[in-house]
């Protein structure tokens, strides 16, 4: 296969989905691992992409964010994984804060026979939590059309009337130097107050979350506990110098 006809391929699988993997590229245009990674780092050079750990992903800014549908399909094995996880967290009588987010709708699943109360800002979770009989308070405010979540000054008011025993989070990136990091500085104040209410939180992050920093700071990396599918050994020892890391596989 010719070099036009493996940036085709790489550049439609990143457009469908978000993220490309290296191991896929590899199966899908039969060529070396070593091959792959020149061609992505040419299409870095051309601003086409952004390498990540194990693949690429969209060159974004760091105020672009993604819709709710984009985010779902976005390595969803390593997000049920992660909230597979998170949901051992909780325990039976926990008053527990859902973060709008994907992978922490993933965790709904996993929580359905625990006696918990659940606040949330994620639109997006109110089915999944009321159709299995879930004691749910979501907040008021404004609606943030690509992502479902509530937010703005309504919100955070509404969620400084709320304790937690437990605070899981969804995040854009995270940097050991400049922590959490969000778009929208409305959704990272919220974020932000929703851990300060929790005696603990957790940020539920796959492997991409690692190497971006957005616009808006929500938290340092020790002000919270990850669960993540990221298994590489220097990024794992950087991060467990900061904070509790939990790093699971399938």
């Amino acid at each position: 296969m010719i070099t036009a006809e493996r940036h085709h391929i790489i550049l439609d699988l990143l457009t469908r989905h978000g993220v490309v993997e290296l191991q896929n590229l590899v199966q899908r245009t039969k060529a070396s691992e070593s091959t792959i990674r020149r061609d992505l780092a040419l299409l870095e050079e051309q601003g086409l992409l952004k390498r990540i750990h194990g693949g690429a992903t969209h060159p974004s800014s760091k105020i672009d964010e993604q819709t709710i549908q984009d985010k779902s399909f976005i390595n969803l094995h390593d997000k049920q994984i992660i909230a597979k996880a998170a949901a051992t967290m909780i325990s039976d009588g926990d008053c527990v804060y859902f973060d709008a987010g994907s992978t922490v709708s993933e965790m709904i699943p996993f929580v359905t026979n625990k006696k918990i109360v659940v606040v949330t800002n994620g639109l997006m979770h109110v089915d999944a939590l009321t159709t299995a009989k879930i004691p749910t308070y979501i907040l008021g405010g404004k609606i943030k059309m690509n992502t479902k979540a509530i937010v703005g000054s309504v919100a955070q008011e509404n969620l400084k009337q709320y304790r937690f025993d437990k605070c899981f989070l969804g995040i854009n990136g995270i940097n050991v130097k400049f922590g959490y990091t969000t778009p929208d500085p409305e959704e990272a104040a919220l974020k932000k107050t929703a851990m300060e209410l929790a005696e603990e939180t957790f940020v539920l992050a796959d492997r991409s979350k690692f190497s971006g920093i957005y616009f808006a700071k929500v938290a340092d990396v020790e002000k919270a506990s990850i669960i993540t599918t990221n298994t590489d050994n220097e990024t794992i020892k950087k991060y467990f110098e900061k904070t509790s890391l939990k790093v699971v596989t399938s």
